[in-house]
């Protein structure tokens, strides 16, 4: 048979599926003992296609592709070669992974009528009807077939398989293969539903607060107490900016803003923890940060470096951003970033509906209280003492001043640029 395209209903695939027939399947006790203790999903593929192997099952190739929630990227692919080690992996954007989808395997079959595909490729005049078959024919491929992977939610995703056995695949294979798909789309599912949390977690709420949240400090009140770094910046002038222009064009100047503050932040290690209308707060934990291995700075150092650092190169990219503005005519952006160090309590507020994980203490509104004195200092970035003291010499004195709220005054210090350029 040159082409052969099977409808397939989840009922005959899994719930019609004898529990017999599953019971006999080695694939499925392989992945029900061994492939569910498997954490990544292309270790599961990568011991699925050795457990192929290893049952007399020539595959010459494998290939898996699944879409995921993603706020960039389209989905996962996987390919196992048999003269490789291991699997490939590949996260592509949407059109790239799009792309290769309607490559791999006819897309309204496999994926939108919910079929199995196969194309015997060793026979005359073969159905080359997507590209990636003229490329099995040179590899020496006689046998392929593409089935669909489902997932709870309806979600159809690719799962390939190509042997180069003459002949091709056996019915007694083929049988045993498509009959273990349910189990090894549930694996993937869970492992993909957990990269889903954990990207999203990361997205929103920042790889930092995300771990806590996956570790269980859920409930309003549950936190830690810990030591950082304590950066916050505001736009300068916003509220001019926001009555002279329509509302998209001032949510286009502040992801400008937020790409050069925010930017530097997560590209220095730190967490962004809110965006507060058109204000960053931020932390530089300093028990995340590792000592650097080149001096003997302690890790508290590490961390004032590490945020001094991301606010020089908030001012660089603010620099460049406005000579761009400028030369399109536009106003330039003025800002003013503060960074203080201090103990804070780091976890969760608000009402049980909604929580917000954030750090509050007295650090967090010196902080603040600080990136005010920006504008009357004239200075786009200050630093107050406690985080001065860690790392002497890198800062000039400006005097010393009485912060809102706070009794006592407070020497307060900019940045020594002449280290920075």
């Amino acid at each position: 048979m040159g082409a052969e395209t099977r409808k397939d209903t989840h009922e005959a695939t899994v719930s019609g599926t004898p529990l017999a027939s599953w019971c006999g399947n080695s694939m499925v006790e392989w992945l029900l003992v061994d492939g569910i203790n498997i954490k990544s999903t292309d270790e599961l593929l990568n011991g699925l296609c050795l457990r192929m192997v290893g049952l007399g099952i020539p595959i010459r190739r494998m290939f898996c592709l699944l879409r995921i929630l993603h706020p960039q990227v389209f989905g996962e692919k996987f390919i196992w070669l048999r003269e490789n080690d291991g699997i490939e992996k590949f996260s592509d954007s949407h059109d790239v992974l799009e792309k290769s989808l309607r490559r791999e395997c006819p897309c309204i079959p496999v994926v939108d009528l919910n079929t199995t595909v196969r194309r015997r490729l060793d026979i005359a005049n073969p159905v080359l009807d997507f590209p990636i078959l003229e490329d099995l024919v040179k590899m020496g491929v006689t046998d392929f077939v593409s089935y669909p992977l489902r997932w709870s939610n309806d979600q159809v995703n690719i799962f390939s398989i190509a042997t180069d056995r003459p002949g091709g695949f056996t019915s007694a294979e083929l049988t045993e293969i498509s009959g273990m798909l349910p189990v090894l789309g549930r694996l993937i599912e869970t492992q993909s539903l957990r990269r889903t949390a954990v990207t999203l977690l990361n997205t929103y709420l920042g790889s930092y607060t995300g771990e806590r949240v996956l570790k269980g400090l859920v409930k309003r009140g549950d936190g830690e107490d810990i030591s950082a770094v304590i950066w916050f910046c505001d736009l300068r002038g916003s509220t001019p900016l926001a009555d002279s222009m329509a509302r998209v064009e001032f949510l286009g100047i502040l992801n400008e803003f937020f790409d050069c503050m925010a930017g530097a932040v997560l590209d220095h290690g730190g967490e962004v923890l809110r965006y507060v209308g058109d204000a960053v707060l931020a932390i530089f934990p300093i028990e995340q940060l590792p000592p650097n291995k080149d001096s003997d700075r302690s890790q508290t150092n590490t961390a004032c470096m590490e945020a001094l650092n991301a606010a020089i190169d908030a001012k660089k990219r603010m620099v460049k951003q406005n000579q761009v503005r400028l030369e399109q005519g536009k106003q330039e952006l003025g800002f003013g970033i503060a960074l203080h160090m201090g103990d804070v309590t780091f976890g969760n507020i608000g009402v049980e509906r909604r929580l917000e994980f954030t750090v509050i203490g007295a650090a967090a509104n010196e902080a603040a209280r600080l990136e005010s004195m920006c504008k009357t200092l004239d200075q786009p970035i200050l630093i107050s003492e406690t985080l001065a003291r860690c790392v002497p010499g890198k800062w000039m004195s400006l005097g010393h001043f009485h912060l809102r709220g706070i009794s006592s005054s407070q020497e307060i210090f900019a940045p020594d640029y002449a280290h920075y350029k």
